[in-house]
């Protein structure tokens, strides 16, 4: 009778705890579902934007800046593309925000405002989110973004000091990027990229 109770308790106990992380779940992966749509929005843009921005530095004359631009465009495609598959089933749409396309110098300061922002708030939140509603796919795509952000943030305040220091001409005239997740190199890459691992031939050249 004991061993009864026992079981009988334990298999309460158990439906009991599975109950609360199913509940806990659903409102974690609907979370996830809209930042992967504002994450989808916002890498979209950010790809858009890059590509004006680089065009706006090659009319100034600072192509080594509109190469970093558009090797960042290229980038944040590829985020944008990764955010979109994991979407793909749910059937959403985003459409990009609109901007501004002003000075190189202020371009670069957005740009390295926004990496700044995606990197400190943004996708550390969305990461906790996903990983609390155990959608992985996501988790996957947020990380990629993270990570390469991080580099991208680091080129534009490099960016940024040498064209306020007029060394713009001693910036990278090769980037490499990574077709899987869009990381991002200001020279030759490595064999296999450092966050994906994705073989050096699978990436795109920006010269």
């Amino acid at each position: 009778m004991k061993k009864l109770l026992f079981s009988v308790f334990l298999l309460s106990f158990t439906f009991f705890v599975f109950s609360k992380v199913q509940a806990s779940n659903p409102p974690a992966k609907a979370q996830t579902i809209e930042n992967l749509k504002a994450a989808l929005l916002g890498e979209t843009t950010a790809s858009a934007k890059y590509l004006a921005y680089s065009k706006k530095a090659a009319e100034e004359g600072y192509s080594k800046i509109a190469l970093l631009f558009k090797a960042a465009s290229n980038s944040e495609k590829i985020h944008a593309g990764n955010h979109k598959a994991v979407l793909e089933q749910l059937g959403e749409k985003v459409e990009p925000n609109k901007f501004e396309v002003k000075s190189t110098n202020e371009n670069l300061q957005d740009a390295y405002n926004g990496e700044s922002y995606e990197i400190s708030t943004m996708y550390p939140e969305f990461l906790k989110t996903a990983q609390e509603g155990s959608v992985n796919l996501a988790l996957i795509t947020f990380n990629y973004a993270y990570q390469t952000e991080k580099k991208h943030k680091a080129m534009y305040q490099n960016a940024i000091n040498k064209l306020a220091a007029g060394e713009e001409g001693t910036m990278s005239s090769l980037y490499m990027i990574c077709t899987t997740c869009g990381n991002t190199y200001d020279g030759q890459a490595p064999s296999r990229c450092g966050i994906s691992m994705t073989p050096v031939e699978r990436f795109i050249t920006i010269n």
